[in-house]
């Protein structure tokens, strides 16, 4: 079954919401990267909510990232999206093992710790917006949440789960994202609040087969609605050949040269994909004269 991502508006706009079935692309990523189940459930997460905020984006050019630096064990964690929900990430420790937390949940702010949570918005000009803000949990949702509220100043609700499974491949994951409008009533944020208040979990409803449609009934019980766009989010890394030329070519002269004289030639490896790209010393040095 192929992931799903829908958007809808609540029909008098004082809301949009955003729905997202993530687990073909989380089980891929955890493929790629081999993380450790709660490894597994930060990354997707932190994808699943990257390819939400995608769709928010207006032009091809643009992307988002979303990255999380703490001093816990895992390091980093890093999720990229384009305006087509196409994400990729990586992570700076894949192998992370915790003990459970005391209610059997994967200890994800436990493997990120203190740190930040860092919002990049690339519009493919020259400078790109940049929105930082303290972990206020390292679970991420929570997070997501408070860098709109505090960033964006637009109040939202925030779900996001991974269900790893015993093989510790992904069973399920996914999550939403419901927005405030401006001047939004009062009666419709309370109301809203309940709703999200009787929500079974995202990865247990994902789980029991239910559709994003089911999953965004109840939590937008009592309101009226229009789905305005559905799409198919993916893995996907847009590396190339060419592409890490110009990174190569971004280091510089002396940098290609020291490469060339003292390794005889250079491997890389994107952190993205895994894929890696050799490059002979002549062909380093072709690099140069390019420059």
């Amino acid at each position: 079954m192929k992931d799903r991502l829908i958007r809808m508006i609540e029909k008098e706009g004082h809301f949009r919401a955003f729905a997202i079935d993530s687990h073909g692309m989380v089980e891929e990523a955890r493929r790629i990267h081999g993380t450790s189940p709660v490894v597994t459930a930060g990354l997707g997460r932190s994808l699943s909510a990257a390819a939400m905020m995608g769709a928010e984006l207006k032009t091809q050019q643009e992307t988002i990232s979303v990255q999380l630096k703490g001093d816990g064990p895992v390091g980093c964690i890093v999720a990229v999206s384009d305006s087509d929900s196409r994400v990729r990430g990586y992570v700076g420790e894949p192998l992370v093992d915790l003990p459970l937390k005391p209610n059997g949940k994967l200890d994800v702010s436990g493997s990120i710790g203190q740190g930040h949570l860092t919002v990049v918005h690339d519009l493919g000009m020259k400078e790109p917006y940049v929105g930082r803000v303290e972990l206020q949990s390292g679970e991420i949702a929570e997070d997501i949440a408070y860098y709109y509220a505090t960033s964006q100043q637009t109040p939202s609700v925030v779900a996001l789960g991974v269900l790893v499974d015993r093989d510790y491949t992904v069973k399920a994951a996914g999550g939403y994202i419901v927005q405030l409008m401006p001047d939004c009533p009062e009666e419709v944020v309370s109301k809203l609040e309940e709703n999200v208040a009787h929500m079974p979990a995202v990865t247990q409803m994902l789980a029991e087969q239910h559709t994003l449609e089911e999953m965004m009934e109840k939590i937008l019980q009592g309101f009226s609605y229009d789905i305005t766009e559905e799409r198919e989010p993916v893995y996907h890394c847009n590396c190339g050949r060419e592409r890490i030329e110009r990174v190569l070519i971004s280091l510089g002269k002396k940098e290609l040269l020291d490469m060339a004289r003292e390794q005889n030639g250079a491997e890389i490896r994107c952190h993205f994909c895994n894929k890696t790209y050799p490059f002979s010393e002549d062909e380093l040095r072709e690099l140069v004269r390019k420059i």
